[in-house]
């Protein structure tokens, strides 16, 4: 009797304890964007994450080499205790989505545990309660399991969607689409672009960073109208043939590369392939238009493509060019030279030269597609920047450059560029960078070092991750009283108010990493 009511009330704890563990691999699953490698990648470098499951993982050995009722009641009670423990919901910044793929993912998942026990009650009776307590061990791994069930099924759906897309494309014959891509800048250009072509023509771009082949997709069912003249579509990529399956889906006609460098490295390797990939849009504008492409990108400019295109950037030599730039509180002023017209004392809001080039690479597509100085002045006051891509905010006395989107080599070095040209006193929030390879640790101590010549304090968030950050510090000289180390962002950002308190201050946040770090 005491048996059976040890087995459902096993049942019980497994459900509800394997609920909370199985939704929190979930989140984890779909901020890995669905990647099995990935995220059993992520799973082998946070170990601490999956403790319970290794605990009960015990528990399983322990009851099925005895039959003793004091080890289901231990497992019970570690089960609960796993249940108020595994509160992970508190610093959460961008919550599990249940999306169509996600439901369909935990039926499966239901199906699965519902299996595995009723084959617990159709074993020998030592193996009932280990089986059962084999449904949380692997509730971690169960969104990866559910995944590879049903991939067939969702390649089904997802061929359904781009056919859809596709057809709808073919809908407006007329509509001239741009891709955009690069290591980074090409979400600044992107919002650049369509600001300013919206001058002359009705725009559609992609939305935030719905740069996936399945994000292009959902824009255009959802959003594309008759009305829209062009189509601005970003194009994001994490391993080779990325770029190739939006190009085949929009078929561009003009494309931009904004720049080559080290970002997801962990997904292309080397160098190489990351310029292979953003170089699979250049062959599909080949012949059809324009390709523009940024020559101070230094990759870019050691391997142009031989096709129709113009260069743009700050450098001599190239075809679209910017200088004469200077920079207030205001924003930046400068100049541009474009194939034999000059546009003087242009004036944007943004601040930065790397502004300033995105700027470039965004007049010399409009340039070529007819619209005027005059419309170009004007729209360029209404320009403003990405969301959290070097954005000037205030908060409570607080100067704010707000980096935090995404962070990468050049782009961190163009934030504290930025950050360096105000007087004011110069604290930096990161948790540093991410995705980059067997050379995170050595680009992240570099990132400290430069830090060190640039800020009066850093604010350090995540002891673990940004070891590297304080070793370049240290390096360079930096005094450790000036370096705070914290593990949230709310923190980060008292210690921040702390130091300002009093004196004219500007803060730079330089990354906010997703949750799964």
């Amino acid at each position: 009797m005491l048996t059976t009511v040890l087995t459902i009330l096993g049942i019980v704890a497994v459900v509800v304890a394997g609920s909370r563990a199985f939704l929190y691999a979930m989140h984890m699953f779909q901020l890995n964007s669905y990647r099995e490698t990935v995220h059993l990648d992520w799973m082998r470098s946070h170990p601490r994450s999956f403790w319970s499951q290794t605990l009960v993982a015990l528990l399983v050995i322990a009851t099925l080499l005895s039959q003793a009722n004091a080890w289901r009641i231990i497992a019970i009670v570690v089960l609960v205790g796993c249940f108020f423990l595994n509160r992970r919901a508190k610093h959460i910044k961008k919550p599990l989505v249940f999306t169509g793929r996600v439901q369909r993912m935990m039926v499966t998942t239901l199906v699965i545990a519902a299996l595995l026990i009723g084959l617990a009650f159709v074993t020998p009776g030592r193996f009932t309660f280990p089986i059962i307590l084999l449904v949380y061990v692997l509730s971690s791994v169960l969104p990866v399991l559910a995944n590879l069930i049903n991939r067939p099924v969702e390649a089904g759906i997802r061929r359904h969607y781009i056919h859809d897309a596709v057809k709808k494309l073919k809908e407006h014959p007329n509509l001239i689409v741009i891709g955009i891509t690069g290591s980074y800048g090409k979400t600044s250009v992107k919002y650049m672009l369509t600001t300013l072509l919206k001058a002359k023509y009705n725009v559609l771009m992609t939305p935030e960073s719905f740069n996936t082949p399945m994000g292009v997709v959902k824009t255009i069912r959802e959003q594309l109208r008759s009305t829209h003249e062009i189509f601005v579509c970003e194009m994001g990529a994490y391993r080779k043939g990325e770029i190739k399956e939006i190009c085949d889906i929009v078929n561009p006609r003009h494309g931009v590369i904004t720049a080559v460098g080290e970002q997801h490295l962990e997904t292309f390797k080397t160098i190489d392939t990351i310029r292979a990939t953003k170089y699979e849009l250049a062959e599909a504008v080949a012949g059809r238009g324009i390709l523009f492409l940024n020559g101070d990108s230094p990759q870019i400019r050691q391997h142009l493509p031989t096709q129709e295109r113009r260069v743009y950037g700050l450098s001599e030599g190239v075809d679209v060019r910017s200088l004469d730039i200077s920079v207030s509180r205001e924003g930046t002023q400068f100049s541009l030279t474009s194939q034999g017209k000059r546009y003087d004392k242009l004036q944007t809001s943004l601040i930065g030269e790397h502004n300033v080039v995105n700027l470039t690479g965004a007049i010399a597509v409009c340039d070529a597609l007819g619209l005027t100085e005059t419309q170009i002045r004007s729209q360029l006051r209404k320009v403003q920047g990405a969301p959290h891509r070097l954005q000037l905010t205030q908060s409570r006395g607080l100067t704010i450059v707000d980096d935090s989107y995404n962070s990468n080599p050049a782009g961190a070095r163009a934030a504290l560029a930025t950050l360096k040209l105000f007087d004011d006193y110069k604290i930096c929030i990161t948790p540093g960078m991410v995705d980059l390879g067997s050379q995170q640790d050595a680009l992240n101590e570099e990132f400290g070092r430069e830090m060190a010549d640039v800020c009066d304090r850093v604010i350090l968030v995540g002891r673990r991750q940004t070891a590297a950050i304080a070793k370049g510090l240290t390096t360079a000289g930096y005094s450790d009283a000036d370096v705070d180390i914290v593990e949230s962002f709310t923190e980060a950002m008292a210690r921040a108010q702390a130091a300002a308190a009093g004196r004219p201050a500007v803060l730079l946040l330089e990354n906010d990493l997703p949750d799964n770090y």
